[in-house]
């Protein structure tokens, strides 16, 4: 049985600025959300209350100070998922 879906957001970091949110959904949407980052090989992070806190920030508009430190968990967590993996490839 998969597990219910119940929110998503999507966060975008060109290195400019704080990160930004392109993305979120509820429900059907958070679930296809989910689908096209996993078909699309785009790391994904389970945190409930932090995706609270991103549901309550306006589209395209970047993450509010107080998201930082859990944003930035996030970001070092990508960070060494592609690390290993460029490791991985280079043996």
């Amino acid at each position: 049985m998969k597990d219910k879906i119940g929110k998503a957001a999507a966060l975008v970091y060109d290195q400019t600025g704080a990160p930004r949110i392109v993305a979120k959904g509820v429900g059907e949407i958070a679930r296809k959300m989910i689908e096209a980052a996993e078909a699309e090989g785009i790391p994904l992070q389970k945190d409930e209350v932090l995706v609270e806190a991103l549901m309550q920030v306006e589209l395209t508009k970047e993450i509010p100070p107080q998201l930082y430190r859990g944003v930035a968990e996030i970001l070092a967590f990508i960070y060494r998922l592609e690390k290993a993996k460029s490791s991985a490839g280079d043996t």
